[in-house]
This record gives structure tokens, sequence and C-alpha cells, in this order.
């Protein structure tokens, strides 16, 4: 995990302008929020170019900056990367597709291979054959362009600012530093890498010294994948269009799988737990020995439970690994707990009621066993029961409601551009959670005892109801349109998955100096499950916790994991109680200014 920055503005530092003192003022406020990624090591590189017209007049100046986490080899790699005076901002990781062994920085070996391309389509086919997240700026010296982009499925943030009258400037970071009536970052979009033409900025410039007319006649969309090239990892696979046949049976029983269902488990089990051991793998120990160096965002339920125990299978017996299970004191919570529903009113009876309560003080003594907190002690236990040996962390992250008020301005500017009340919730969830700062107990009935988790790697579970049906909507779909309409859905799924929450939760989770990493949103993952019949991923008829994500149960059960099998999906904000803290507004809403 680092943190990337990239600018070109038209100033020289002799000049003296109130514009430039913005520029100035951004990029350094920038530059600290991408140290927070990388705090291991950081750095620059500065060029300064020249007018063609006139050499003795700079025109432009161009930064790269980079920061360092640590999660390869013994020592801390120094970037931006620079050979042959080309330079490599990256921030990912390479899981296939590359050559990169356990002692080697993923960053070095690809700038060998991207200063070795000799035209841009060979710069795209080395992207649309590696495997992993990323996002990265990249000045090629020879074609003297700069390219930019995130990979296919968003899995990296990476913002940019387009030039405007009012902040003539081109900014690329992989997190904003806060709100700014000037600054307008926005997404980059992952359906393409864009390149910047530094010839024809030059030109254009000189003809028209307007630095934003410069910028956008010399920028332009590359297509991830040419039409000459077979690029696997280029662009999402497409799901199975194919329609089930009306008499094929319905599963009895996620304790037996049928037969034409034990092959696709297998399988789906065995690029799963790759996917995993990929994750896991070869991660440098900042700790002390025997300390843990891979976290699951845990809570109880089937996704993270299943991505536990994967882990538990490639991680050393003898280190720990960390369950990071978060709950928060919400006073809107914690009224309606305290008030009840004495003889099940009705919904606006139940509205008249709390109204009615005001504003007086929670309960003094706050509860932090929130849905989430019970499901994952249960399922502590199952994993407990099956991996005999290793010591799983139980971290219980309690947040009292006054922390979650003095985070809140830090975590709205994590979260930008994202400015919804849902984003809110869910951020400060993640927030809180991979910070990994709470308490553990040696037993269930042990005094808890501060701590803190050293680790660096944060595994998810998320994409898994994307991919196989786990939302409300597949079987809404089912209902008004059958299978072609669920199809059609699922499509929509992948679709949006790059434009979604990753890049938020990226710039959320990341601020803590750790990364998060996603098993089931491997390409590989992705591309097995999509190109699987619909009805061997899902079953709409069949009732809420077996027919969604249905495939996955199946697995959970081979695994022996037979309580998380069966739980249905909550969402996390709902799981954890960082929901509507403060009122009733709905998800979409947008936060006030």
């Amino acid at each position: 995990m680092c943190g990337v920055f990239f600018s070109l503005h038209g100033y020289d530092i002799e000049e003296n302008t109130s514009s430039q003192e913005l520029v100035y003022s951004l990029c350094a406020n920038l530059r600290k929020a991408n140290a927070e990624r990388g705090p291991d090591r950081q750095s620059s590189i500065v060029r300064r170019i020249s007018d063609p017209q006139d050499l003795k007049r700079p025109v432009r100046t161009a930064e790269f900056y980079g920061s360092e986490l640590r999660l390869r080899g013994e020592a801390a790699i120094q970037q931006p990367h620079e050979l042959n005076g080309n330079i490599l901002c990256w921030n990912g990781e390479i899981f296939g597709g590359l050559e990169v062994g356990p002692q080697e920085n993923d960053g070095v070996k690809l700038l060998e291979a991207l200063a070795a391309a000799k035209e841009a389509d060979e710069i795209i086919g080395i992207f649309g054959r590696l495997e992993g997240p990323y996002g990265f700026v990249y000045y090629h010296a020879a074609l003297n362009q700069i390219f930019f982009a995130r990979d296919p499925l968003g899995r990296r943030s990476l913002l940019v600012h387009r030039p405007t009258a009012e902040l003539p400037a081109l900014l690329i970071s992989s997190v904003s530093s806060g709100t700014h009536p000037n600054l307008n970052f926005e997404e980059v979009s992952t359906d393409c890498i864009h390149c910047l033409d530094i010839p024809t900025f030059d030109r254009s410039y000189a003809v028209t010294s307007n630095f934003v007319e410069a910028c956008e006649s010399s920028t332009s969309q590359l297509p991830r994948c040419p039409q000459d090239l077979e690029l696997p990892y280029a662009a999402p696979a497409k799901v199975n269009p194919a329609i089930p046949s009306a008499e094929f049976p319905q599963v009895q029983t996620l304790g037996q799988i049928p037969d034409y269902l034990q092959g696709p488990v297998d399988e789906f089990l065995a690029v799963l737990d790759k996917a995993t051991w990929l994750r896991v793998r070869d991660i440098p120990r900042t700790g002390t020995e025997g300390s843990a160096r891979v976290s699951v965002l845990f809570s109880g339920g089937i996704d993270s439970t299943v991505v536990a125990y994967l882990a538990h299978k490639h991680v050393p017996l003898d280190e720990p690994i960390d369950l990071f299970n978060v709950g928060f004191e919400n006073p809107r919570k914690m009224k309606l707990q305290q008030a009840g529903n004495i003889g099940a009113l009705p919904r606006r009876q139940q509205k008249q009621k709390k109204q009615a309560l005001g504003n007086g003080p929670p309960p003094a003594e706050p509860s932090y066993r929130v849905p989430d907190r019970v499901t994952g002690l249960q399922e502590l236990e199952e994993l407990r029961r099956l991996c005999p040996g290793r010591t799983w962390n139980f971290v219980e992250v309690n947040v009292p409601y006054e922390e979650t008020q003095n985070a809140r301005e830090r975590v709205e500017d994590l979260m930008l551009p994202s400015r919804t009340v849902m984003d809110l919730s869910l951020a400060l969830a993640l927030y809180f959670a991979a910070r990994g700062k709470g308490q553990i107990r040696s037993a269930p009935a042990a005094d808890p005892v501060p701590y803190i988790s050293p680790a660096r790697v944060v595994l998810s579970g998320l994409g898994s109801d994307e991919l196989l049906g786990g939302y409300g909507r597949h079987r809404t779909a089912y209902g008004y349109g059958g299978w072609p309409a669920v199809i059609e859905e699922l499509q929509l799924e992948i679709d949006r998955i790059p434009t979604r929450n990753l890049g938020r939760d990226d710039r959320i989770i990341s601020s803590h100096g750790k990364e998060t990493r996603h098993p089931f949103l491997s390409l590989d993952v992705v591309s097995f499950v999509a190109g699987l019949p619909v009805h061997y991923k899902m079953d709409p008829r069949l009732e809420t916790g077996t027919g969604d994500k249905m495939l996955l149960r199946l697995l959970t059960q081979k695994l022996g994991l037979v309580e998380a099998s069966c739980r249905k999906k909550r969402a996390m904000q709902f799981g954890s109680h960082s929901a509507r803290m403060d009122g009733e507004k709905k998800g979409d809403a947008a936060l006030a200014e």
C-alpha cells in the first residue's frame, strides 16, 4: 500500500500570485495526506520544463510523489520509482501476470517492464495482464507521455482534479485532503487508461498560454483492451447469460451438495482459497515475533468467516490472526432499546413514542453488544472448534458516541468525493474497525485487556453479495422478471463495482497505514463465478439464508462452518450501529455542508 500524488501546473517557484499560493498549499496538504498511507518512506521527484518558444521562461512544473507502506521484502523501497528517466508512482499489489519474488518490490519490477515498452499499446498490454488492485501515475520518457489509471474493479483509490480557471492545475492523488471550493476531485474512471501527451500540451500552451485548454486538448482515454490483444485482466468477466431449464431441481438442504454442484463447489473453493493464499503470503513482519500480520474485518457473517477460515490455512499456526469487530454507542438506538416496544405498537405509534421521549440522556453505561458483536462472538467459538492451535484475537472495538463525533470531520475528509449519509455510516464503521484499537480477552469470561493490532493487512469479505446474488434486489428481480432479470441484475452488479464503495473504503482504511485485500474480488474469482450458470450460484425460490449465495453456503457447510452457512445478510452500518446516530435521514441524502 502506498500513497501517490502527481501535480502539473504552470507556476515556477519564482512567481508569487494568490493562485500559485493556493496550488502550493493544496499540494503540501495532499503530500501530507498521502504520507499517512505510506508511513515508511516518502519522496518526490520534481521536473520543471521550459516553454519551447522561450527556453528561459518556465511554464510548467510536474511533481511525482510517493509514500511507501512496506508489504514486500525486508526493506522499504523509496518511491517514486525511477529508471532511465521513466517515473512510476505505484499504489498496488501484483498477484498475477508478472513474476515478483518474495524479497522483490513489485513497483520496481513493474517499472522495468514498463520502461522496456516502446508504444502505448505495449503499456496497455502490461496492465491488461496484471491481476491485483492498483492505482498509478507513470511517465514514459521516450514517448513523453503521462499515463494514469486504476485497476478494472477500482479496488484502489485514485482521484483527479482537472484544471479549471479557479484552480489551473492537474492534480492526481490517492486521497483528498479535505474540502476546498476550488478543488473538484472525482474518482478516476476504470474503463480506460488515461494519457497526457506532453508534446501536444506544449504546442497548445505555446499558442494559447491557457493551461486549462492545453490539458484538455492533450489528454485522451485509451481503451484497456485494443482489438488485436488478448488481455485476461483488462476487464471483469461477463455473467453467463444461459437461462436454467424449468426442470432443474432445488437444493433440499445445505448439508448435502447435489451431484451437479459437487464440481462447482470444489472449483469455487480452490479458486477462492488461492486468492486468499496470494493475499496473506510473504507479508513482512513489522511487529515482534509471534505478533499478528493478518487481520479480518469480522462480523461473524458468512463472508468474513470464510475469509478468516481460509486465511487460517495459510498463516503460520504460531502467530495469531486478528478479528476486528466494531460496535458503536448510538444514542438513538439506546433510547429505542430503553423505551422498548411494549404491546408491539404499530410503527407510527412507535415513532410518536420516540418523539415523546425527547432528547433525554441515554443510559449511563452504553452496551456494545450490537448485532455484529453477538454473531462475531458466536462465530469465534465455531472457528476455535475447527482450528485448534490457532490464536484468534477477537478485537472488541468499542466506540463511544463522543469519539465518533470527534472523528467525524476527519472521516468526512477521507471519504471525499463521497458525501452521503450512508457513506458516512459505512466509513465510520470501517475507520474505527480497521484502526484495530480495542480490547481482547484470553477467554470468554476473562477481563478484557487493551490491544492495538500490529497487522498491516486487513482482509475483507466484500464482493460475494454482488457475485452470488446476496441482496434482496436479486430476489425481487426474480419475482418480476424471472431468471433473465436476475442475470441482468448480476451483470449490473459487476458493472457497478468500480463506481461504488471500493475507492472510498480504500481511502478510509489506508489512513491508518493499512492495506485492504479482497479475496472475493480477485479477477480470477470474479471470472469463475461469473462464468457459472446462474442457478449454480443462487436460487431465489428458496428461503433467505439458503437460496441467496447458495454456492457459498454449500461451500461453507463443506468446510464445517455450519452456523456461518445459514447467516442472513446484514449491512455493516446496521450490524455495528454506526447508522443514523443523529436522525432518520435516508442513506442517499447528501451530508450538510
